[in-house]
């Protein structure tokens, strides 16, 4: 470890027989099928829920449906004993801790030392990128390194003073070491959220959190194998890897990576900000939530899936519409021109068609709000209790299950409320539209005026990624599709940058994949599109060839054949994969 990484104590745990390190003992089927109940709903043990938190994990992030592939065209789940190390370690100059975790399996490669480091996407909990990181690395014989990178699950109800400990269990403030304890958060600001509300920005040191989380896996395996100590990055290769947020992570890594550890990095779909290029995530993210809604009355949204579910009736879409208009910031009368008249709006924007179809579904899903909220308290560095806006975080209250719903927090939810018994409360008022307000004031952070959104801004540039060594190999993933983190706004940007400073970056433009794999085992939406998951497999398959073998990189086009599955299974001629 670094002299200036703090980490506490470190909890050291075996899983054999029965249980293992990629799957917690449940193997295929069982991560395939529903999660597993607790024997005692209110007070789970340590080894239910994490066991619960890598099959929510799973789930969250890859398509194990029948259809879907996984297991037969890329990737496998043979069991995986081994030992997990965790801690709570804290960035210099940060106010709170965040958690680490390293698996070293029992079959670890000792002849080619190979350590795996990776972030969670999203604000998921630890375990939150074991799909990507864990479901190619640990296999092969790698060690693998996870950090929260300053978000995560352990959610803290300033009520009851109760928070999550290393073990994942709820413990008083106080008692024992929490995972997130806001400092003097009053007992009615409802639930305190490590990414929105540690008050450190996460985001901005999301390379920082990668580099530490790889110093503390050399150290865990010394810990695991002193006889071979000093594990180091001159003998250790160490991959770096991640999706969405995760991948954004690994690539601010890369620019941050000043004592050269990294070998390579590969990042799918990655949320990833350069400066005066493309476009910032809560830029774009806070214009589709104000103006996105009111798209879905055209036309072009027919027969697009989940475009139009979870909406209120009379359609929200028309009424959003409405009240733009009626805000004076759209000029046709007529629903369907006021339709077009937005669609137009978006284009000029920047917006392509494909992004926006499939946007549609994070649209009906009320996800762009809700994210956004989280981001504008974490950039602004609010507390609980005085998030922007008006928003607070609730938990749900008057269910018989409450006990049990709060227990299992730290297993099942997703760093970012709404869900797992936890609501997203404010900026609403009682008109036809009720989240407008919320929204229009959550986008004037970005283009208006005063402090607050002076403070958004900034933290918004904070996060801007940094150029990585000129000889370090970076793979770039993305799905042509991506409705969430649009290619056209994130990697493009960021691939072309690259190249214009005198790297060579790999990029993969995948046709018809777009964000959530997991998605695909729904009806209609599998059928148009191909997972990200088996490129993102194959582009760490030949960063490694390149690190152990001496290859060649691959070149950009290896993916330009991919196609939908259609209504059947899919199939490899779908897929294209470039060869290993």
């Amino acid at each position: 470890m670094s002299l200036t990484d703090t980490v506490g104590d470190v909890r050291v745990t075996t899983h054999r027989d029965g249980d293992d390190l990629l799957s917690a003992g449940l193997g295929f089927r069982g991560l395939a099928g529903t999660p597993s109940a607790f024997a005692r709903p209110t007070a789970p043990t340590q080894t239910e829920l994490r066991r619960r938190a890598i099959h929510s994990s799973w789930k969250g992030i890859a398509d194990l449906g029948p259809l879907g592939g996984f297991g037969t065209l890329y990737g496998r789940m043979p069991p995986v004993p081994g030992r997990e190390y965790t801690a709570f370690a804290t960035l210099p100059g940060a106010r709170a801790p965040h958690r680490v975790l390293v698996q070293v399996p029992d079959a670890f490669d000792h002849g080619q030392r190979c350590l795996v480091v990776t972030a969670s996407p999203g604000s998921r909990g630890i375990y939150g990128s074991i799909a990507l990181a864990g479901g190619w690395g640990l296999p092969r014989g790698c060690a693998v390194a996870y950090t929260d990178k300053g978000a995560g699950t352990g959610y803290f109800d300033t009520a009851d003073r109760t928070g999550v400990a290393l073990d994942g269990t709820r413990a008083k403030a106080g008692d024992i070491p929490l995972e997130f304890e806001p400092a003097d958060a009053p007992t009615d600001a409802g639930i305190a959220v490590k990414h929105a509300h540690s008050g450190d920005n996460p985001e901005a040191d999301w390379g920082r959190h990668v580099l530490q989380a790889a110093r503390f896996g050399l150290a865990m395996l010394d810990r695991a194998f002193p006889d071979e100590a000093p594990f180091t990055a001159r003998n250790t290769r160490i991959l770096a890897t991640g999706i969405s947020n995760g991948g954004g992570a690994v690539l601010r890594a890369a620019g941050d990576d000043d004592e050269g550890i990294l070998a390579a990095v590969v990042a799918l779909e990655p949320n990833i900000h350069v400066e005066g290029r493309g476009r910032a995530f809560y830029d774009y993210a806070t214009e589709a939530a104000l103006w996105l809604p009111a798209a879905l009355g055209s036309r072009f949204f027919d027969g697009v899936p989940f475009a139009r579910i979870g909406l209120a009736s009379p359609p929200g879409w028309a009424l959003r519409a409405a009240m733009l208009r009626a805000h004076g910031l759209l000029h046709a009368a007529m629903p369907g021109a006021q339709a077009d008249e937005v669609l137009d709006r978006l284009r000029a924007a920047g917006w392509q068609d494909d992004a926006m179809k499939v946007g549609a579904a994070s649209t009906s899903l009320d996800l762009w709000r809700s994210v956004a909220v989280a981001y504008a308290s974490a950039y602004t560095r609010r507390a609980a209790g005085h998030m922007p806006c008006g928003f607070a975080y609730h938990a749900d209250v008057g269910a018989p299950f409450d006990a049990a719903v709060r227990a299992s927090w730290w297993a099942d939810g997703s760093g970012v409320p709404p869900g797992a018994g936890v609501s997203l409360a404010g900026g609403t008022d009682v008109s036809l539209d009720p989240t407008l307000p919320g929204v229009r004031c959550l986008r004037s952070l970005w283009e208006g005026q005063g402090q607050d959104a002076t403070d958004l801004r900034a933290g918004v540039a904070s996060t801007a990624a940094k150029l990585p060594r000129a000889d370090l190999p970076v793979l770039v993933v993305h799905g042509a599709q991506d409705g969430l983190i649009p290619v056209a706004f994130s990697s493009e940007p960021y691939v072309a940058w690259l190249r214009a400073s005198g790297r060579s970056p790999v990029f993969w433009k995948v046709p018809y994949a777009q964000h959530f794999d997991a998605f695909l085992s729904f009806p209609d939406f599998g059928d148009r599109h191909v997972p990200l998951l088996p490129y993102g497999f194959a582009a760490l398959d030949r960063a490694w060839a390149h690190l152990t073998e001496g290859r060649a990189l691959p070149e950009d086009a290896l993916v330009r054949d991919a196609r939908p599955r259609g209504g059947g299974s899919l199939t490899a001629e779908a897929l294209a994969l470039p060869p290993p």
